[in-house]
């Protein structure tokens, strides 16, 4: 089922990149997913949006050790190939990458997975503090043709400034 944000945001998505059906985000647990308009071999690469407040006493590490408990016990192997925190110390984000083994429609696959936890503040409410976690999962032979706009993608998430929100 899916799931609101704790904040709303704002993004742009690279052309070609279509929103995927509520059941498709109810059957991914999260709260906006995105599919890649040429699937590799049956798998169509995609972005999906996620994120909660954390308690003050949660680090973005701490949430990306979950996400990896999370994958270790969703797919048949997980191997975390890169962490590093990036961006200013003012505002700084968490990347991690995967290589895992997983089943998707009764056939093991080979897939990559990038998340990107951004810590942001509601533009209404500073004091409101969210982290919002983006992943790209595409196929291992697919993820250098998408990659590079998930990352145009990324940079485009923003804290939403429309009235109401």
């Amino acid at each position: 089922m899916s799931k609101p944000l704790p904040l709303a945001v704002e993004f742009q998505l690279s052309d070609g990149w279509a929103p995927a059906s509520t059941e498709t985000i109810d059957s991914f647990g999260v709260a906006f997913a995105a599919l890649h308009p040429h699937p590799d071999a049956g798998f169509a690469a995609n972005i999906t949006i996620d994120g909660e407040i954390p308690p003050d006493d949660v680090s973005l590490s701490d949430l990306a050790d979950a996400s990896v408990r999370r994958l270790e016990q969703a797919a048949e192997s997980v191997q975390l190939v890169d962490r590093r925190e990036v961006g200013p110390d003012d505002a700084p984000a968490l990347v991690q990458r995967f290589l895992l083994s997983a089943a998707v429609n009764d056939e093991l696959r080979e897939l990559a997975q990038v998340q990107v936890y951004l810590p942001l503040a509601d533009t209404v409410d500073p004091h409101k503090y969210a982290v919002i976690k983006l992943a790209l999962t595409a196929t291992t032979e697919q993820l250098h043709e998408v990659l590079e706009e998930f990352q145009d993608f990324v940079r485009t998430v923003r804290p939403s400034t429309s009235e109401g929100n």
